[in-house]
């Protein structure tokens, strides 16, 4: 358990619903820091096993739920004192489970008695998108709000960490490739650092009454474009490979042509999400508003990335005494 946090959650019962992915993991290590009891409900809550050490003994509960079926979902919430959805997909039943379909999650949570509802979104959400992803998760804020008016809405922007598969993936693509393909390299990204973010949804818990009703972006303090971030991780693995970058049109052919195959590149719809870019609008209040200083990328790039260095960490030249 993390040491000097303030126990504002103690004994206070939390419902993560979808919590057994890499957000939840880190935001159950934050709340259990904090003093919280968790209720991890997941339709594979056996992927939450490695949760389970992060507290103290019967601090941490794993129920299978799932949204889709509401008679699940009330039983799991029974005797909760707040609600954390982290529920969201790129593709299947999107409506159902990040779109309108939310809103039921959030009656049950209000009819269990539930005191604080936090709802996880993203930052591209966008009602007016022909992207489903986008529009769903637009969709999914007015319905939660429409249930449960003092929830709080939270839209976190791409999300970092040394466990993630976003800078990891381009780790592993610079330590292997000559040359390295960038879809849409100017397109502009704030990713913000996955335990920052978890602070900030646990301090939306520990004080509804002033967070509630409320709508956040969470963004991290640099704004870089895709490009900019594929050099700034090849430097840290010490990797040179050349960068290729694609103009737009060509990267919308490529996701047009192969976006359907298993395992392509880019999808259409994820190609139109990184063209429109992913940075705060400015128009929200921020990370900030929740009290939280999100540190920068730069402050954990050149570590993280030992791992994909020619020899890892016995490549690394040190200074002769």
């Amino acid at each position: 358990m993390a040491q000097g946090k303030t126990r504002d959650l103690d004994g206070m019962l939390v419902a993560l619903v979808g919590g057994t992915g890499f957000f939840g993991t880190h935001l159950a290590q934050e709340l259990l820091a904090r003093g919280a009891r968790l209720r991890v409900c997941s339709r594979h809550p056996e992927r939450a096993f490695r949760v389970k050490p992060l507290g103290g003994l019967g601090q941490t509960q794993l129920v299978a739920v799932d949204v889709l079926k509401p008679h699940t979902v009330a039983v799991a919430l029974t005797g909760v004192d707040a609600v954390v959805n982290l529920v969201g997909a790129f593709a299947g039943n999107l409506d159902g489970l990040q779109g309108a379909g939310v809103g039921a999650l959030a009656q049950a949570a209000k009819d269990a008695g539930a005191k604080a509802f936090v709802h996880v979104s993203a930052l591209g959400a966008n009602a007016g998108s022909d992207v489903a992803y986008a529009r769903t998760k637009a969709e999914g804020e007015v319905a939660v709000l429409a249930a449960f008016p003092t929830a709080t809405v939270v839209r976190p922007s791409i999300l970092f960490g040394e466990d993630d598969n976003f800078l990891n993936m381009f780790g592993g693509l610079v330590s292997k490739l000559p040359v390295v393909p960038v879809f849409g390299p100017d397109a502009k990204l704030q990713p913000v650092f996955v335990d920052d973010a978890a602070e900030a949804v646990a301090s939306a818990l520990a004080n509804p009454l002033a967070h509630g009703g409320k709508t956040y972006e969470l963004a991290g303090p640099e704004v870089v474009t895709m490009g900019q971030l594929n050099r700034r991780i090849a430097k840290a693995a010490g990797r040179s490979p050349v960068f290729a970058e694609l103009p737009d049109a060509v990267s919308a052919a490529i996701a047009a042509l192969t976006g359907w195959l298993p395992g392509a590149p880019i999808t259409t719809d994820q190609w139109k999400l990184l063209a429109a870019g992913n940075v705060a609008t400015g128009t929200l209040p921020g990370i900030e508003a929740l009290g939280v200083n999100p540190r920068p990328l730069g402050l954990f790039l050149d570590r993280w990335m030992t791992r994909y260095r020619k020899f890892g960490r016995f490549g690394v030249k040190t200074k002769a005494a």
